[in-house]
């Protein structure tokens, strides 16, 4: 017969037994994402949820085939989250390593991280020798390859789009970005203008020169009867999209089945400067103000480049210059008449494109040019 202090040892230890089976069961797992998929630019690092009471278990990494990625993130809320401040989602569409990243880097740092995200999207065929560091570390999502010419651009765009949408509700305002882009205007005053506006800011051009070229440029009748020529808009690729836009754009199937056809017409192919003026354009032209904040000089263009600004050119004269060109506002009826454009001066925030030689330039100007509104 058992003792009771052998007894009531048996228990305690049958007990904590039991207990060591539940932790082992319950615990949240590793996962390594590895093997012939594994590429070194891919880092995204998903949102944590918070306030859990037992125990921390992060959320899935976001679907990595185009169509379950766009699906699911076309479902989010539509809203932001009451009581937590809005934020800006910063989308870098890049090729090559970040050249202007010092100064992005400077822009940011100064920047409570409550009120923006980063996210990059990068060409997983090119190299990148000087890893993504600082704040675009681990902001890589899942990238696949783009070419010029092609719709792949259109898709690399709509995966940064669904990644931001899926990795925290709060993203409000989502900004399309190059490696050549830099800001012209201190975070806060991005931010009080961004915040400011109920509407995206995407230009939406009708009747340009080789208007008809770019429509058929598929074949001509490869757009029709879903996007007819009167339909079709051209723009810059660069825009600033609301969160009801955003999803708008994730969620398309019908038009961009359209836009995701090979060309037949290299030479007037820029799918993704027409597919998404033309979407919003179709869907919602009363929510949108017609003009891109992503200034660009088109004059002295090249080979479909536009001016590039070198070293030699970087100085606070330049910068006056920049900030104080009005936007092209384009017009067809649908927003307004012709006199509510001509009386807006929307500040450009960002500028293109700056060559990888004028980054010193452009640090020395930062703090007293730049960021100084």
């Amino acid at each position: 017969m058992l003792s009771p202090t052998t007894f009531s040892l048996l228990c305690a230890l049958i007990f904590c037994l039991f207990l060591a089976i539940i932790v082992t069961i319950t615990s949240p797992t590793a996962t390594v994402h590895d093997g012939p998929e594994a590429n070194h630019v891919r880092d995204f690092v998903p949102a944590a949820k918070t306030h859990q009471r037992l125990s921390f278990k992060p959320p899935p990494l976001p679907p990595e085939d185009d169509k379950s990625l766009f699906r699911v993130a076309s479902r989010v809320n539509s809203r932001t989250p009451p009581g937590s401040p809005k934020k800006i989602a910063f989308l870098f569409l890049t090729v090559s390593p970040l050249p202007l990243a010092p100064l992005w880097e400077l822009y940011f740092n100064q920047t409570p991280n409550n009120l923006f995200n980063v996210y990059v999207h990068a060409d997983p065929t090119q190299s990148y020798k000087t890893p993504f560091s600082g704040v675009f570390a681990h902001r890589v999502i899942h990238s696949k390859p783009t070419l010029r010419f092609t719709p792949t651009l259109i898709s690399a765009a709509r995966r940064l789009l669904a990644h931001a949408l899926l990795h925290d509700r709060s993203n409000y305002m989502f900004v399309l970005l190059s490696p050549s882009c830099i800001p012209i205007h201190s975070f806060n005053f991005t931010y009080q203008t961004l915040m400011g506006s109920k509407k995206s800011f995407i230009e939406i051009l009708d009747n340009e020169i080789g208007f008809y070229e770019r429509w058929a440029a598929r074949g001509p009748d490869a757009m029709m009867p879903e996007v007819w020529l009167t339909d079709f808009r051209i723009g810059s690729q660069f825009w600033s999209l609301t969160r009801k836009h955003a999803r708008l754009i994730v969620g398309d199937e019908i038009i961009w089945a359209k836009f995701n056809q090979p060309c037949v017409m290299w030479d007037t192919c820029y799918p993704e400067e027409n597919y998404f003026p033309t979407l919003v354009h179709m869907r919602d032209p009363r929510g949108v103000v017609p003009a891109t904040l992503t200034h660009v000089d088109w004059n002295g263009s090249t080979g479909g480049h536009p001016r590039l600004y070198v070293a030699a050119e970087v100085g606070p004269d330049l910068i006056m210059k920049l900030r104080k060109d009005r936007p092209r506002y384009g017009d067809d009826g649908t927003n307004g008449s012709d006199s509510s454009w001509r009386r807006r001066h929307d500040p450009f925030l960002f500028a293109r494109k700056f060559a990888s030689d004028s980054i010193e330039q452009l640090m020395s100007i930062a703090s007293e040019v730049i960021f100084s509104d």
